[in-house]
């Protein structure tokens, strides 16, 4: 029985997927609806590694699928809860990894791509189901039988093996954390919230995906766009033409900055699209965030926490928010010194091109893109010619892994995928044989989620046998039609960065499907990407695949030098806008019961003064009305995250540098003990037994430029 997972708009309860369900009452079978068997949904997908048929897929398949797929799942709760015999591991919580199967099937499939092709039909059936799903989760964690049986089993958990007892663990803890324990008011009170919250999740990332619609900036005129590529200005002449409109179509990315302002030459025009993107979806989705804040104070009050946070990290990594905010806090003060030295070599460089303004947000990026080159020489268009996407994936990222890992990738041009751009690919060990499936969504399309991520159709288990299919999501623009996709070296980062994501789901080796691959802490998931990122810079890979993309030659050796003494470049900035949002979500969620909040812009200024971050030219990088990630996703008091396992990569990173870096030996050890085991061992004593100690923060703060080092 998979936990709560929110997916891009979708708020989904993902139960384990197919295999031998728990005997039925026979009156509980007779209740449950019958699926028509020619949906898809109604059986186990025929394709290689139960990959989801995408060609058979259509959206009216998915409601009855669902109702079809809880009332089964409902069953099977009910059978196990009901079981004449005393509770045995393999009765009740086994019972529980196998149920669901059909339900599974649905959700996960719409949960995925709800995220990548949402449409008005998706959002309609995403708002329906929400309250259902939640009333489903509820009427398990808070079944009394069941927990009693769970409740039996976890105080004889010592008698259990390892892996076994690890999960029982994790059951217990959340039907605890539920509210099984609650008495009968509160739990109905909880119920509530549940029910409230799934909606209001819904309804916050639909109205994110409806700016993306909105808040749009037409040019007119393509003098306008002085300071951008050819390619990039067909780009946004093709994204107009596609919407209909005449002239040049800009787009927001869901972030507070937005990359076409270090090109843009237009003052008036950057301040239009920052002015857009940091004050876009405030007046819909300020009460949503509103009422989110105070129902989760009270939830947390319900179950006998001071706080949202409290309760979020008492089964993290953290564990309380005061570590959080330790490591926020000892951090900002650096990061704004590295930040406002920043600034005034931007306000120089300002005055110095005869501006005679003070630095505002808009300008922060196309002035340090001019201190970037006059520090460096280095121009990002003369670097994308080196990044073009095919060569980036196949003889950067690729190459990498199979150096890492001994793995290799085949193309699988004859599996369906859920749209014509998508990339399928099959993943083998150096031995041959299979791991599972890997697909790439590469380009923004209208639809689509902002941001990038990973996630799966298949979770591997050895329950059941079966073996993992994750996807990777990217947002990078798409070119003109016979024009190559040429990354920036952001975007290449980027690639590194959610493929770490996907080996932690491909790599993993476990019993069970609750504990596979990214089934782990939010403070820890974060750290198997960190720390894929830096591969990217390793001189062996980058030498690889930095070639142009139409003579073929490799990335100038001055060029790739300026390109790595600018990796750390406005790291402050970086630093900064990173520490404001996190500190925002820790903010709203330390709020108590009944402290309510009305004017969302003042406390937001007010959260940033307090820690010392209201620094006017670097904002939050996500404003409150726009951060999914909290208010739509599940990061909510988890946003800290990024830079918590930021500690773990980079400490990670630096001791296999040093101990040979790119390595098939390396890889090997950081497979076993971090990627393979899931959430099936203690995290923190497999990282120091791979470590040999804890993480220290010396390589953080080399690796965010705040204290010098190589990188290499």
């Amino acid at each position: 029985m998979r936990k709560l997972l929110i997916t891009g708009a979708c708020l989904s309860i993902l139960a384990s997927g197919c295999g031998t369900p728990p005997p039925e009452s026979t009156s509980a079978a007779t209740e449950t609806p019958m699926l028509n068997p020619a949906n898809p949904f109604a059986a186990t997908s025929p394709l290689d590694y139960q990959t989801p048929d995408f060609s058979k897929i259509h959206i009216d398949d998915y409601e009855p699928a669902f109702a079809a797929g809880m009332a089964e799942h409902s069953a099977e709760i009910e059978a196990i809860a009901n079981n004449p015999e005393a509770p045995t591991f393999t009765n009740t919580i086994v019972a529980m990894e196998n149920a669901g199967a059909l339900l599974h099937r649905v959700d996960v499939v719409f949960g995925n791509l709800s995220a990548l092709l949402s449409n008005d039909e998706y959002q309609r059936i995403d708002t329906e189901m929400a309250p259902k799903l939640s009333e489903h989760k509820d009427n398990i964690y808070l079944n009394p039988k069941l927990f009693e049986r769970v409740q039996a089993i976890y105080d004889q958990r010592d008698q259990l093996q390892a892996e076994d007892r690890r999960l029982i663990e994790v059951y217990y803890t959340d039907f605890v954390r539920a509210g099984a324990k609650l008495d009968a008011a509160a739990q109905a009170r909880l119920r509530e919230i549940n029910a409230r919250l799934s909606l209001l999740a819904t309804q916050f990332s639909q109205n994110i995906l409806k700016s993306f619609k909105d808040d749009t900036i037409l040019v007119a005129d393509k003098s306008e766009l002085a300071g951008l590529s050819e390619e990039d200005i067909a780009s946004l002449a093709a994204a107009a033409e596609k919407a209909g409109k005449t002239g040049y179509l800009i787009t927001l990315v869901n972030t507070t900055r937005q990359p076409i302002l270090g090109q843009l030459e237009n003052r008036a025009l950057r301040q239009q699209i920052w002015q857009q993107s940091a004050e876009r979806a405030h007046a819909s989705n300020d009460p949503v965030l509103l009422e989110q804040v105070q129902l989760r104070a009270e939830a947390a009050a319900l179950l006998g926490y001071s706080n949202w946070a409290d309760y979020t990290l008492d089964n993290q990594m953290a564990k309380t928010p005061a570590p959080v905010f330790k490591m926020l806090d000892d951090l900002a003060p650096k990061a704004l010194a590295r930040a406002k030295a920043e600034a005034a070599d931007i306000q120089a460089e300002i005055s110095k091109t005869g501006g005679d303004f003070a630095l505002q947000p808009w300008d922060w990026a196309y002035y340090a893109e001019r201190v970037r080159k006059a520090k460096y020489d280095l121009d990002e268009d003369l670097l994308k010619p080196y990044f073009e996407f095919n060569t980036v994936l196949h003889a950067g990222l690729f190459y990498a892994m199979n150096k890492l890992y001994g793995i290799t990738f085949k193309e699988r041009k004859d599996l369906p995928v859920w749209q014509e751009d998508v990339l399928a690919f099959e993943v083998f060990e150096r031995d041959g044989s299979s791991i599972g499936l890997f697909y790439l969504d590469p380009y923004a399309r209208e639809g689509k989620n902002g941001g990038a991520w990973m996630s799966s159709f298949v979770d591997q288990n050895r329950l059941r046998g079966e073996k993992p299919v994750v996807y990777n999501a990217l947002n990078i623009p798409k070119p003109a039609a016979g024009q190559p996709t040429l990354m920036t070296f952001d975007e290449v980062t980027t690639m590194f960065h959610e493929f770490g994501h996907a080996d932690h789901g491909l790599f993993s080796d476990v019993v069970y499907p609750s504990l596979s691959g990214t089934e782990v802490p939010r403070d820890f998931v974060e750290f198997p990407s960190q720390f894929n990122e830096d591969w990217d810079i390793n001189p062996e890979v980058l030498k690889h695949y930095a070639r142009h993309y139409q003579t073929g030659e490799p990335i100038p050796a001055d060029l790739l030098q300026r390109l790595l003494e600018a990796h750390t470049f406005n790291q402050g900035f970086d630093t900064v806008e990173y520490l404001a949002a996190a500190l925002l979500d820790m903010e709203w969620h330390t709020l108590p019961a009944g402290q309510a909040v009305t004017d969302v812009d003042a406390f937001e200024q007010a959260a940033l003064a307090k820690h010392g971050l209201d620094f006017a030219p670097v904002p939050p990088r996500y404003k409150s009305a726009y951060f999914s990630h909290v208010f739509g996703g599940g990061y909510s008091a988890g946003y800290y995250a990024y830079l918590w396992t930021e500690v773990l990569a980079a400490d990670a990173f630096a001791f296999q540098r040093e101990h040979g870096g790119l390595t098939a030996e390396n890889g090997e050890a950081y497979r076993q003990a971090i990627l393979a085991i899931g959430n099936s061992k203690e995290l923190m004593q497999s990282y120091q037994a791979f470590r040999g100690q804890e993480p220290g923060v010396e390589a953080l703060m080399v690796r965010r430029g705040l204290e010098t080092q190589s990188l290499q």
